[in-house]
């Protein structure tokens, strides 16, 4: 597993941490530990993102403050349909 591979996994465990927490706030909201860890989990999720995103671009379309990305928005260097001269 690249460092890649290893960023996007941290985010998916955290993402599913975050939503069966969130999920069980639905039911015990006056749960204060669970609180406090959902919120240091979100606050852990959004700074892996966001340092996914800087290494290697948005996860989304409107991913973390995507102004900021050193690498920017990555375009396509052409479409399928555009006319390349012959070098399609």
């Amino acid at each position: 597993m690249n460092d890649r591979e290893r960023m996007l996994r941290t985010i998916q465990e955290l993402e599913f941490t975050a939503i069966d927490l969130q999920l069980f706030l639905d039911t015990h909201p006056e749960n204060r530990r669970a609180l406090a860890d959902f919120i240091n989990i979100s606050r852990q999720l959004k700074e892996a993102k966001e340092q996914y995103e800087r290494a290697y671009g948005p996860l989304i379309g409107f991913g973390y403050g995507l102004e900021e990305l050193e690498c920017g928005y990555r375009w396509l260097d052409y479409w399928p349909w555009e006319d390349l001269g012959g070098r399609n």
